[in-house]
C-alpha cells in the first residue's frame, strides 16, 4: 500500500511564505510526484511536477517564480516551498504520485494522492 500525507498547510498574510510537505510511505516507487490544488467552486489544477530520478521539475504559469518543488529521495519527503503568497493561491493543496506524466490532463497520469493540506492567504 502507498500513502501520501500532507503538512505544512496554514494561513497568512498576502506576501508570506510557507512550505508544504508531502510524506510517501509503501512499497511503491513512483517516477513522478506533483502538486495539485483546488479552490471552493473550482476545478482542480495542476500547481508543480518533479521526476524523482533527474529532480526535473515544472510548473504552471501562475506559480513560477514563486513556487519551487523538491524532494528527499532517500526519505521520500517532496516539498512545495511557496513565497510571496497572494489570495489567489489560497486552496487545500494536494500531493500526488504516478507512473505517467499526461499533460493535456495532468491528474490522469496519478496513482495516489493524499488528502489534502489546506492553505488560505488573507489580503
Amino acid at each position: 500500500q502507498v500513502q501520501l500525507v500532507e503538512s505544512g498547510g496554514g494561513s497568512v498574510q498576502g506576501g508570506g511564505s510557507l512550505r508544504l510537505s508531502c510524506a510517501s510511505s509503501g512499497d511503491s516507487d513512483s517516477p513522478y510526484y506533483g502538486w495539485f490544488r483546488q479552490a471552493p467552486g473550482k476545478e482542480r489544477e495542476w500547481v508543480a511536477l518533479i521526476y524523482v530520478d533527474t529532480d526535473n521539475t515544472y510548473y504552471t504559469a501562475s506559480v513560477k517564480g514563486r513556487f519551487t518543488i523538491s524532494q528527499e529521495k532517500a526519505n521520500k519527503i517532496v516539498y512545495l516551498q511557496m513565497i510571496n503568497l497572494k489570495p489567489e493561491d489560497s486552496a487545500m493543496y494536494y500531493c500526488a504520485a504516478g507512473s505517467q506524466w499526461t499533460p493535456w490532463e495532468p491528474s490522469s497520469g496519478m496513482d495516489y494522492w493524499g488528502k489534502g493540506t489546506l492553505v488560505t492567504v488573507s489580503s
